[in-house]
């Protein structure tokens, strides 16, 4: 269920605007889930999205009720209240029905980014947005399509409301939305093919039997992982207790113990000590430390094994209520997707003492106005670990999208890309090298609204062991011979003729470097 099967569902006439930001970006992952809601296989090109999805549709479960889920039915949902990571990503979800049976017998579902979805500024990706309500619109489980009838018009009005909020605006081009969402829905329907066809080949209960086999094998990957290292811990500081602390730019701290049980298997997540819910939009659903501790969880097993449901069944999370990562439904939470959910990958492999910190950042850019609208995300340095260097010039962890390429992006958007290069000596030295960051310089041909979400432009990504930290990222705004640090998070119109540099972080290096 990639995006190339969903592009053979769509007309013709819809791909132009699904290609940007689908096919071009790649931010999209689709996924299939069992009739609980479990999380069994995906395509794991973007890790932040997979942990979430798994929360949005067990939450669809349980909010509709498994019994009142109806064939040809499909359901769309964004807010954090139902697993949602930020509001611009999109999640659809298709019950998969089989013959005789009158309940979902699984769950198909994908997410992808709309470039815009109203709200304080083009691309709904605000910095300045305290409140939820001015991050765009917002659907909790919204029936998109109702025993195969579209809800076009609902869709319509629901994707108009964020024009009521004061100061913001309705989604600006709600015709590509629409777009978007019948690709979304044509990637589902691919799905169910592909599933009822592996169903009629081998029966309902071999499908099942082995997709629980693929859960229970990851779950005892993770225990025996927890094991070892548990044993390794105890042997060395008497118990079997890590714990980690990093720091967001605003000095927000991200605390997290991890208590493992080394004869069972298990471990406690606790994120008490974490610092309180922000006022900026850094704070991270739920759902984001959920992906974030799944995909750290699957990187540290030994062994080549699908990210699913079972990696979290050794392990209980505990967040405290009020904090960064268990914010209040009214805060907004658009850079703890892009931001908080990269140092939470950071804070975890620090507590497991396995690599040094990434870019710990996934670079945002948003510019538009009431005609157009472009988002991407830039890749910088990835921390070192023992044994390799750290990648140059990568996106990292919980991030995995693919750059527009210039001449599409010269040709659909006003600016002009004056320079695009690797930020030479940007990683942190060390015996294993950190990655470096790059060097991004757009010259814009006529006004617009940009906004920045960005981090590493206070606090250096550490390095480990003796490893160098990397550099931090700069934003600068060149205008009239001048050029001004424009800081870490910035909404402001920008001119004809302005030029933005962003330099992005580098990674931290590993271990004392062998000249020293």
């Amino acid at each position: 269920m990639s995006w190339k099967s969903m592009a053979s569902m769509v007309p013709m006439d819809l791909m132009g605007t699904i290609f940007l930001s689908f096919q071009e970006r790649l931010d999209f992952s689709c996924a299939l889930f069992n009739p609980e809601g479990g999380l069994i296989a995906n395509a794991p090109h973007i890790p932040v999205h997979l942990g979430g999805m798994q929360y949005t549709v067990k939450f669809q479960i349980d909010h509709r009720g498994i019994e009142n889920i109806k064939e040809g039915d499909v359901y769309l949902a964004n807010h954090p209240t139902a697993g949602g990571c930020h509001l611009p990503d999109f999640t659809v979800i298709t019950p998969v029905f089989f013959k005789g049976h009158k309940t979902p017998v699984f769950f198909v579902a994908n997410r992808g980014h709309h470039a815009d979805i109203g709200g304080l500024v083009p691309g709904s990706m605000p910095p300045n947005a305290h409140h939820i309500d001015q991050e765009g619109a917002s659907f909790i489980s919204f029936k998109l399509v109702d025993e195969g009838v579209f809800q076009e018009q609902r869709l319509i009005d629901a994707l108009k409301a964020p024009g009521k909020v004061p100061g913001c605006s309705a989604a600006r081009n709600i015709s590509d939305n629409i777009a978007d969402l019948n690709a979304q829905i044509a990637a589902n329907r691919k799905g169910i093919q592909l599933v009822t066809s592996l169903i009629e080949e081998y029966s309902l209960d071999v499908v099942h039997a082995y997709m629980q086999h693929i859960q229970n094998t990851a779950e005892l990957c993770v225990r025996e992982m927890l094991k070892k290292v548990g044993r390794k811990v105890l042997e060395k500081t008497g118990k079997s207790q890590l714990s980690g602390e990093d720091f967001m730019d605003d000095g927000t701290v991200i605390k997290l113990t991890v208590d493992i049980d080394s004869e069972e298997g298990t471990a406690i997540f606790d994120f008490t000590g974490t610092g309180p819910e922000s006022y900026s939009s850094c704070n991270a659903p739920r759902a984001v430390t959920m992906s974030a501790v799944t995909y750290c969880l699957r990187c540290l097993v030994e062994k080549d094994i699908p990210l699913n449901n079972g990696c979290l069944a050794p392990i209980q999370i505990k967040i405290p209520e009020g904090t960064l990562l268990s914010p209040s439904e009214t805060a907004p939470v658009v850079a703890g997707n892009v931001l908080t959910s990269q140092r939470l990958c950071d804070v975890i492999f620090k507590t497991f003492d396995i690599v040094a910190a990434s870019q710990g950042c996934m670079n945002n850019l948003v510019f538009g106005d009431e005609t157009c609208g472009y988002y991407e995300t830039i890749a910088g340095g990835a921390g070192a670990g023992n044994g390799f260097h750290g990648r140059s010039g990568v996106h990292t962890h919980m991030t995995n999208t693919r750059i527009t390429d210039p001449e599409i992006l010269e040709n659909r958007f006003p600016v002009i890309l004056r320079e695009w290069k690797l930020r030479d000596g940007s990683g942190g030295s060390g015996k294993w090298e950190g990655g470096d960051g790059v060097v991004r310089q757009l010259e814009f041909t006529r006004k617009l609204t940009l906004s920045l979400l960005t981090e590493r432009r206070a606090f250096q990504p550490y390095g480990l062991h003796g490893g160098q930290p990397g550099q931090r990222g700069l934003n600068l705004l060149k205008r009239g011979g001048r050029a001004v640090n424009i800081g870490s998070k910035a909404s402001f119109e920008i001119q004809k003729g302005d030029i933005l540099c962003i330099e992005t972080p580098g990674g931290g290096g590993y271990g004392a470097p062998e000249n020293s």
